[in-house]
């Protein structure tokens, strides 16, 4: 009789404890309690909003940082997932903060895939986050740290501003705190992104310097010898295009441009547009992505420095210079086996390991370049596929302003990484063509063309590696320009201003393919070098109209 009389009860509590559950997952309203972010989320955490009940009908238990990563990984539309790293700051005593790409997914978990409750928890979960904004502005009006305010905080755990609490021990330590083993991905990407952006220019600029005053001391800056076949040919170091053009003007130009963007992405662009919850989430992800290419810096650094350096200079330089010849044109570097009266040969051997030292290692920092132009493609284009669904105008537009940044940026420096392969291509065909110096030999060439002067490209079969190398250089550049305009093409805007650079990319590419293909090559290549310097100059060609005067201004 007692149990009949409660069972209306009963079913009542029943009722009450199903109305907890949408979609199967455990359900709590937003508070709306003016709680921050912190507080809101240990208190969600901790009664496990969002997971699907266990086997006995209960509540499952509390989230793990590693259970909610995967619940974030595992949402249909977010294709980047989210990472632990991520979360577990999101659980630590701090004042982490979160992103508005991921308030997006939590509101997807605790929502339990309602649109409306989703809908409600994105609101409350944005006004918990800028009430936490606000409480560390106010902190860090009174002065107070949070790791004043937080005593057990983790040494590798950020403080409220957004600054490491040690700088040497997040850099050297992961997310448990444990030393790392040496990092040459990130050593390499902080010569890019640290310091001055006039620091890496400066130092290869200095560097070739160096060596033409030193060619001044050995007396083989500007030298001439007989070849075999009576040509009196123009060697000296100071005549060789693949040095100095390309270490005094070519490469510290393509160097401060990756440096400027690299500026821009990690200080401006990727703040903007991925971490608006914090600095340390936006540089911790930024260091992960340079650590995804680790096995890609170490393959270039042992080719640059084991086989473009040092292989090459035994090879091509210590060899001959030991043995008294070899297949090799004649240049600066083995000017002292037919002019001994110049250099001797110790003082040869001494010069051309120097010179092969600083190409190798300049040369490495050419291809760490092109290693993060395109990291930042894909990084922009990841970005742009998380937030694929966020519409609002002022987001949109710091998307476009970053894709049009990088693509000109990207234009620059796939226009000088041609032009760095065509002046080593050229200058090894000059040492084993007729012509005296390569200023004649180009303008011969012009000529020839009009008065069928078909002699002057006459060719000497030696053997030259420049070719090989100049090609490798010519198509990992190409590569990341085809890729960068690919991902990018999406913007309607920018694909009208890729028509034009890829225009000039194919002309500046014909023509280093071209080189010695026919008498009057340098003319073809004349107009693509005129092309290129106006390119870097203005990469929109007169039609370019900055995004950054407004987002629904047009770019055509």
């Amino acid at each position: 009789m007692h149990d009949r009389i409660r069972s209306p009860t009963k079913w009542n509590e029943i009722r009450a404890y199903k109305s907890l559950f949408r979609n199967e997952k455990l359900f709590l309203p937003p508070p709306k309690d003016g709680s921050d972010f912190k507080e809101l989320f240990k208190r969600l955490a901790a009664a496990g909003a969002g997971r699907p009940p266990g086997k006995d009908g209960f509540p499952a238990g509390p989230w793990t940082p590693e259970l909610l990563a995967e619940a974030i990984s595992q949402i249909d539309s977010n294709s980047v997932g989210v990472d632990l790293r991520t979360v577990q700051l999101w659980f630590q005593e701090n004042e982490k903060g979160v992103s508005a790409a991921n308030i997006r997914w939590l509101a997807r978990i605790f929502g339990c895939d309602d649109p409306v409750a989703t809908s409600e928890w994105q609101v409350e979960l944005s006004a918990a986050q800028s009430r936490l904004s606000a409480k560390r502005r106010e902190w860090k009006r009174n002065g107070n740290g949070v790791a004043l305010a937080v005593p057990d905080m983790p040494p590798t755990a950020p403080s409220d501003d957004g600054s490491e609490h040690s700088a040497a021990s997040i850099q050297d330590s992961d997310a448990n705190g444990s030393s790392q083993r040496f990092g040459l991905a990130r050593k390499s990407e902080a010569l890019f992104s640290l310091g001055s952006p006039l620091n890496l220019p400066a130092s290869v600029f200095a560097g070739i310097t160096a060596l033409g005053f030193l060619s001044y001391v050995f007396g083989i800056h500007s030298v001439t010898y007989g070849r075999a076949d009576g040509v009196i040919k123009q060697v000296g170091f100071l005549w060789t295009a693949n040095w100095t053009s390309v270490f005094m003007v070519l490469l510290p130009l393509f160097l401060a441009f990756v440096t400027e963007l690299m500026a821009f992405w990690k200080n401006e662009g990727r703040v903007k547009l991925v971490s608006q919850g914090g600095r340390l989430e936006s540089d911790d992800a930024w260091k992960r992505n340079v650590e995804c290419y680790s096995y890609s810096y170490w393959a270039v650094f042992l080719i640059c420095v084991l086989f473009a350096g040092l292989f090459q200079w035994v090879g091509v330089s210590l060899m001959p210079l030991m043995n008294g010849g070899g297949d090799y044109a004649t240049d600066w570097g083995s000017l002292a086996i037919v002019r001994p009266e110049v250099i001797s040969v110790p003082q040869a051997v001494v010069f051309t390991g120097l010179a092969y030292l600083y190409m190798c290692l300049c040369f490495y920092l050419f291809f760490v370049g092109l290693i993060l132009l395109y990291t930042v493609i894909e990084d922009l284009c990841r970005t742009s596929e998380a937030a694929s669904s966020l519409q609002e105008v002022g987001y949109q537009h710091e998307l476009n302003v970053a894709g049009h940044r990088v693509m000109r940026t990207l234009f620059r420096c796939t226009v000088l990484g041609v032009l760095i392969a065509i002046s080593m291509k050229v200058q090894s065909a000059y040492l084993t063509s007729s012509g005296e110096n390569i200023v004649a030999w180009l303008v011969d060439d012009m000529s020839s063309a009009f008065y069928e002067r078909n002699d002057v490209s006459a060719m000497i079969g030696y053997r030259r590696p420049t070719h090989y190398s100049s090609l490798l250089v010519a198509i990992s550049t190409c590569f990341v320009f085809v890729y960068g305009a690919i991902r990018l093409s999406v913007d309607r805007r920018l694909r009208m201003h890729l028509w034009w650079m890829s225009a000039v990319v194919a002309v500046l590419a014909a023509g280093y393919l071209l080189i010695e293909a026919f008498a009057g090559f340098s003319i073809l290549l004349g107009i693509g070098v005129l092309l290129a310097i106006y390119g870097l100059i203005n990469p929109g060609f007169g039609r370019w109209r900055a995004p950054e005067l407004g987002g629904d201004q047009s770019v055509s």
